[in-house]
């Protein structure tokens, strides 16, 4: 067949598809009422914190679904390559993923209109030789994703300097890269600046070595073809509507301009804090406390880490008031006003005791008490699946020490993609409940010492008293 029958047989198709119902991909989402979005599990993307979806992706993804007027429905892959060849069997009407524009993947796919603007960090572990050029990394172990943008830019710089070599990493997330170099298992790795925003928090010691020279643009990524192209000019249009409006800076501002991550345990802070802010709260602790069986020093300790006891404490990603609850949360526990403090204490105790009564029967204090607190901070699903991990492992998923062990590798993909709930920032219930045990103890401590002066306290012993007592037992 010639090249013009070729094309005139080809229209012919398309047209007769169209006149059967068929149209292209917008016409079946709007059909439908469904979209379609590919994505990986991970903090810069998505994942469920707090039994609640998140992640930058999947919020933008949730507007865009929302200006089309469908629902958005996440299709989660474990990496990159698994997304691409996910498009390729068309199991999702486009990619969102934090990927980067490449000619390779250009040639196979078609890119929107880009998003944000990153460039690769060469980052490394404080207290080591910092990297400040290219030659610097001469010699160490470089890590990155196998398959990454990355492992791309490594074998182009290659030309320039021979004698660089690295190590690719099948199916490797950013912060398992991070936690390499945390763990001096690897020298250096090179992340997005994006991702590495997210995940400082987790891995404090890795540091900024140099930035590559170059940048790299963010685009959601979409089949190529006509039956394509109206859901691709669609995102566009979104996209520049989202620039435009200033609603996109400030989405990235909240989500990756801020280290909204976890609070190191501050004796001296704290101590000023219980001599300044709390007598202002305590009388409100005490009483909610009372309300729902609690020990109020327990209630206080997670005001504190929650909130510093700040009735109007925001993070940026919408959790609000004394007890940082979600809107979902709030809803659920009967609270109107996340900002109200008695409001947010008692709907804070109410999901708590919740959270502690749901727990298997076979979980004993004080190791109850410290599961519902990791449930807190983490959501029920994740905690469940650090118990079957931990289970699997060989320990014992009724003591909260060794669910601790094991809740960190929710952030590694060989573990968190044969969970049910997916990937989660697994380190941070592990210093959240530290934490709080730390203040609880201090308060504990503080109120025994004026109560009784004399003889001396032994705080192991207190705690489990105070846990075991018939108002913890009775939640």
């Amino acid at each position: 067949m010639r090249p013009l029958l070729r094309l005139t047989a080809w229209c012919a198709a398309a047209l007769w598809l169209t006149a059967c119902g068929g149209g292209d991909s917008l016409d079946r989402i709007e059909r439908d009422g469904k979209l379609r979005m590919m994505t990986r599990n991970g903090p810069d993307t998505y994942y469920v914190d707090k039994g609640e979806p998140a992640g930058f992706e999947y919020q933008l993804a949730t507007r865009f679904a929302d200006h089309l007027g469908v629902e958005l429905e996440v299709v989660p892959e474990h990496s990159v390559m698994d997304i691409l060849q996910g498009m390729r069997r068309d199991q999702a009407d486009f990619a969102a993923a934090a990927l980067s524009i490449t000619a390779s993947r250009e040639r196979e796919f078609a890119f929107g209109l880009p998003y944000d603007e990153i460039r690769p960090e060469v980052l490394y572990l404080s207290g080591q030789r910092r990297p400040r050029k290219l030659t610097d990394l001469i010699g160490g172990r470089l890590v990155v994703s196998r398959g990454s943008s990355h492992a791309d830019t490594l074998a182009f710089l290659k030309e320039l300097e021979p004698a660089l070599s690295w190590e690719e990493i099948d199916n490797a997330q950013p912060s398992e890269l991070l936690e390499m170099v945390a763990k001096s298992e690897a020298d250096y790795t090179i992340i997005d600046s994006n991702a590495f925003l997210t995940n400082r928090s987790i891995w404090p010691r890795v540091r900024r070595g140099f930035t590559i020279d170059r940048s790299d643009q963010l685009a959601w990524l979409f089949k190529r073809g006509p039956r394509h192209d109206r859901l691709r000019e669609a995102a566009n249009q979104f996209i520049a509507q989202m620039q435009e409006s200033g609603e996109l800076e400030h989405m990235q501002d909240q989500l990756f301009g801020h280290a909204w991550g976890i609070d190191q345990v501050n004796s001296q802070t704290f101590n000023r804090n219980v001599e300044r802010r709390l007598p202002r709260f305590e009388p409100l602790v005490r009483q909610v406390a009372d309300e729902y069986q609690m020990d109020w020093h327990l209630l206080a300790a997670i005001a504190y880490q929650e909130s510093h006891w700040n009735p109007k404490a925001r993070s940026p990603t919408g959790v609000r008031g004394m007890m940082m609850l979600t809107q979902c949360t709030a809803r659920e526990m009967g609270v109107d006003n996340r900002l109200d403090p008695l409001q947010s204490l008692r709907g804070g105790a109410r999901y708590y005791r919740k959270l502690k009564r749901r727990l298997p029967e076979d979980i004993h204090e004080p190791d109850r008490t410290w599961f519902a607190l990791a449930a807190y901070n983490i959501g029920r699903g994740h905690l469940e699946d650090a118990r079957v991990i931990t289970e699997r492992k060989g320990g014992d998923p009724h003591l909260w020490d060794d669910v601790a062990e094991h809740l960190p590798l929710l952030q590694k993909q060989q573990y968190y993609s044969k969970t049910r709930f997916g990937y989660a920032r697994g380190s941070e219930p592990v210093t959240y409940v530290k934490n709080i045990r730390h203040y609880f103890s201090i308060l504990s401590w503080r109120d025994a010492r004026e109560a009784s002066p004399p003889p001396p306290v032994d705080t192991r012993e207190f705690l489990h008293q105070s846990l075991s007592g018939s108002k913890l037992s009775a939640l």
